[in-house]
């Protein structure tokens, strides 16, 4: 993750001076396709919001595309460049304005007080059947566009760090490990975010996907820097506690 975020920093920085030049001599076409390329991770970015509102049965199917909010991007940008001063400026701001649109479109999510509250009850069947529901509900409803290759979507490479931080958590983070492979590790993560209210779980993703600061998000989201690091917060320890309940209860 870590490579795939300096990578995204790297093609940013290029990507932000070519947009200024290309602005300042009116090449519309260019600014496009140079924009283009560091949409990849706005556009899955939304695609998770998307599919979020899906399996919650807060959008239909069909009624929007990622793309739908992604293309007002290349007018948003064009029009604010000349106000962006740094390629960590544009990053953030392609963000905060695909916010914007996704909360105007978005019916907001509740927090799924009946599945934390009962959290401790489930078996083993039971949490299996939530998984399957929730990967045939969401799981590949919006895919990145054919050009548009990221390689942070690859399952395979998902790790707890961002769930585990400290030194006695890590010890748990290696059970897991030992005995879970990485898309179930993914699956389960997914299915627990789906549970949160949609602030907590945004400021999570945020934070640990797309690689922005605490003070970054809270821009972002029209909130407190402290409010961002309490949801941060009460995300991993919900996580943290969903993971020990099904994985690890009969192994401490």
């Amino acid at each position: 993750m870590e490579a795939t975020m300096n990578d995204i920093r790297i093609i940013m920085k290029e990507t932000y001076s070519k947009l200024v030049s290309y602005k300042r001599k009116e090449n519309r076409e260019s600014f496009n396709t140079e924009l283009l390329k560091v949409l990849p991770q706005i556009y899955r970015y939304v695609s998770k919001r998307l599919n979020s509102a899906i399996a919650n049965g807060k959008l239909n199917k069909g009624m929007f595309n990622p793309s739908d909010f992604t293309d007002q991007l290349f007018i948003e940008v064009y029009d604010h460049i000349d106000d962006i001063k740094s390629e960590n400026e544009l990053h953030v701001f392609l963000f905060k304005k695909v916010d914007e649109l996704l909360e105007d479109s978005l019916v907001e999510e509740e927090f799924d007080h009946v599945f934390f509250d009962n959290i401790d009850t489930y078996s083993k069947p039971e949490w299996d059947a939530m998984e399957e529901n929730y990967t045939q509900d969401a799981d590949g409803d919006f895919l990145l566009l054919d050009e548009m290759d990221d390689k942070s979507l690859d399952k395979s490479n998902y790790s707890l760090n961002h769930v585990f931080i400290t030194e006695e958590e890590k010890q748990l983070a290696d059970k897991l490990d030992a005995t879970l492979d990485k898309e179930r590790k993914y699956n389960h993560v997914q299915l627990i975010l789906d549970k949160m209210n949609l602030p907590m779980r945004t400021v999570f993703e945020l934070f640990t996907n797309e690689g922005l600061t605490t003070e970054e998000i809270a821009y972002i989201r029209k909130t407190t820097q402290e409010q961002v690091e309490e949801l941060l917060a009460s995300a991993r320890q919900l996580l943290k506690n969903s993971f020990e309940k099904r994985f690890l209860i009969d192994s401490n």
